[in-house]
């Protein structure tokens, strides 16, 4: 029988959760090396990078396996099959973030490949509003670019954008994340929409971090666009989305150029009819198996959200009230430590480096967890100067999700209270940023010559 507990979930609900039911994954009784030679169950806290491959996933590749051949333009029962699969599995997708009927939905390699296609179906004539806290993915693509500073409130968000658009007008595009990937805020994605469409404008939203954690329906609120990742949603097979309004898609240039995106070629290869549908920005032999993959894991997670919002809420308030009990460690924040947030914590620990921290973590206590600035490189910086951590220029990011559960926190806690307290059980050497250990403990060394 599973643990159970009652805590605020998703907007006004409450549910009891019981470990039991929640989806498993792959990996999450996995042990790994230590440094001095014994073994420890893995304790993943990346999943704000990749995370593990659900069963059910694995489960729905496997079984579709022995029926992939080739899609869309095979004339044999498996290549009908096959295609039919890649359909059935768009449509899945589609209603996981709630299409409109006659939004596109196109598969790309992941979230960074989505915002390029965006970038290169946005109309010449439109300007890209973007906040300087995004993701490298969405602040980067854009031609015409009009980069918003880093606000240090939601009112300030919601104003400078404002400000912008009433600068601007109807022909631009905002893009915003649903959650910052470095401390797991949430946007003001209905008051953002609001804004944008006031002023006439398009919204995208770059749910790479969002669609893993809490429900979003495009219909619900409006969002013009959406991308996302399998990779982040329990789906590691090389697959993207990016889903929106299909004027654009049909107006512009198709995103590759080859077999697939076209209906006839003439004898000279400039003489192109292109498709107009979703075919148009798909060329070449899509990934039917991300996209079985994808379609299993939007099935499962939505069947979970029930027990997986508050059992995550559950972990992330242990996280963080265990991390704010060890004075040495200081957690970043955008808009403040109360606002409301999916799981992933990003801190650094007095006198530690980051990277060291990291490393020390994994090769001590079987712990993964994420060192750097997280793709994120002005935004990291500002929390940093902001955090007042002196000399600082990389922090380490703890992410929770499924296979994470309660004693793994509490591991991860003590360890850090441990080694900010105590300090490390190895000795350290490193070179360009990169930390190893030596062959010998701090016990039968002098702790002082060497980290």
């Amino acid at each position: 029988m599973g643990v159970f507990v009652n805590v605020k979930s998703f907007g006004s609900r409450h549910a009891a959760v019981s470990t039991s039911v929640l989806p498993a994954v792959l990996g999450a009784d996995m042990n790994v090396p230590l440094a001095d030679g014994t073994m420890a169950p893995f304790a993943n806290f990346d999943h704000a990078a990749t995370a593990p491959c659900l069963e059910a996933v694995a489960d729905a590749v496997n079984t579709f396996l022995p029926w992939y051949t080739s899609t869309h333009r095979g004339a044999g029962t498996l290549s009908a099959i096959c295609t039919a699969k890649y359909e059935e599995s768009r449509i899945t997708v589609r209603q996981f973030i709630g299409c409109r009927p006659d939004d596109h939905l196109v598969f790309t390699r992941n979230t960074t490949d989505a915002l390029n296609m965006l970038a290169r179906i946005v109309p010449e004539d439109t300007t890209t509003i973007v906040f300087a806290h995004e993701h490298h993915a969405g602040l980067l693509p854009w031609r015409d670019v009009r980069t918003l500073p880093i606000q240090s409130d939601v009112d300030g968000v919601l104003t400078a954008l404002d400000g912008a658009l009433a600068e601007i007008g109807a022909k631009a595009l905002v893009v915003v994340t649903g959650a910052t990937n470095v401390t797991g805020e949430l946007l003001p994605l209905e008051e953002l929409v609001a804004i944008t469409h006031r002023h006439g404008a398009r919204i995208a939203v770059d749910a790479a971090q969002l669609v893993a954690h809490r429900p979003i329906d495009m219909t619900a609120l409006d969002v013009d666009y959406l991308a996302f990742s399998g990779h982040k949603l329990y789906a590691p097979f090389g697959i993207g989305v990016l889903a929106g309004r299909s004027d654009w898609f049909v107006a512009a240039e198709p995103y590759l150029r080859g077999g697939g995106a076209t209906v006839n070629v003439g004898d000279d290869p400039r003489d192109v009819e292109w498709s107009l549908g979703v075919p148009r920005h798909e060329a070449g032999t899509p990934n039917v198996i991300g996209a079985v993959a994808l379609a299993a894991a939007c099935e499962t997670v939505r069947t979970a959200w029930d027990s997986l919002i508050p059992y995550e809420s559950v972990l992330l308030t242990r996280l963080r009230t265990g991390l704010a009990e060890i004075p040495e460690v200081n957690e970043l924040s955008l808009f403040g430590l109360t606002e409301d947030r999916i799981g992933i914590v990003s801190f650094t620990v007095d006198g530690v480096d980051p990277g060291l921290l990291a490393t020390a973590l994994s090769v001590e206590y079987g712990i993964g967890l994420r060192q750097g600035r997280f793709c994120a490189h002005p935004l990291t910086r500002h929390l940093l100067r902001k955090s007042g951590t002196p000399g600082s220029e990389t922090a380490v990011r703890a992410s929770l999700g499924l296979g994470v559960d309660v004693a793994k926190v509490d591991r991860l806690v003590d360890a850090i209270r441990t080694i900010s307290e105590i300090g490390l059980r190895m000795l350290y050497v490193t070179q360009d940023g990169t930390w190893w250990p030596t062959a010998v403990s701090v016990s039968s060394h002098d702790a002082g010559s060497v980290h």
